[in-house]
C-alpha cells in the first residue's frame, strides 16, 4: 500500500508535503497529479522534521496547491541529463551553479 501526503506548501518547484506515517527515503520519487489531470513527479530533497519532507518537482509547477494528494512511489527518482537539461547544477530560484554560461561566454 502506498504511503500518502499532502501538499502544505508550494514555492516555485519547491513543494513542502505532510505525510501521517512512515516519511519516505530521501531521493525517493513522489507523485501526484494536477487540476489538468497530468502527472507531476517530485523528488524529496530533505526532511523538515516530524513527518514532513521538501521535494522538488521535475516537471512544470502548473496547477500545484496546498491540498493536493501526494503518494509515495516507493522507487528512487529517475532523470534524464545531459547538456542544457538536468545534468547542469541550479538553486531553488532557477539560477545556474556550474558557470556554463560564463564558460561559454569566455569561449567566443
Amino acid at each position: 500500500m502506498s504511503n500518502k501526503g499532502i501538499v502544505e506548501q508550494v514555492v516555485g518547484p519547491v513543494v513542502d508535503v505532510y505525510f501521517e506515517k512512515n516519511l519516505p527515503d530521501l531521493k525517493n520519487a513522489l507523485t501526484l497529479k494536477n487540476n489538468d489531470g497530468e502527472k507531476i513527479t517530485l523528488e524529496v530533497m530533505a526532511h523538515l522534521g516530524v513527518n514532513r519532507v521538501r521535494a522538488i518537482s521535475m516537471n512544470a509547477t502548473a496547477g500545484l496547491k496546498k491540498g493536493m494528494e501526494v503518494i509515495d512511489t516507493g522507487v528512487g527518482i529517475s532523470v534524464p541529463v545531459g547538456d542544457g537539461v538536468l545534468g547542469r547544477l541550479f538553486n531553488v530560484l532557477g539560477e545556474t551553479l556550474d558557470d556554463k554560461e560564463k564558460l561559454d561566454n569566455e569561449e567566443k
